[in-house]
């Protein structure tokens, strides 16, 4: 598997809480998205971690082709 699963062609709304680790599934095989549940083992992915520096509501990537890592970027419009 050397391209990531599509989970979702859309953001994933969350909120979120300043300084808390949130480790954001890469490969879009977790069964809870958008964050890991380790169903990347075996493969070449690994979750990312994200860390906000404020409390709110983040958008994480839920096409896993974001070249802002977790966070959404538009990709998914293009896919």
């Amino acid at each position: 598997m050397s391209e990531p699963t599509i989970a979702q062609k859309s953001p994933f709304a969350v909120e979120v809480e300043a300084g808390k680790s949130y480790w954001w599934c890469a490969c879009g095989r977790s069964k809870t998205q958008p964050f890991c549940d380790g169903s990347h083992k075996g493969s070449a992915f690994t979750p990312i971690e994200h860390k906000p520096q404020k409390s709110g509501t983040a958008y994480f990537c839920g096409c896993k082709h974001s070249a802002h890592g977790a966070l959404c970027d538009g990709t998914h419009q293009k896919l």
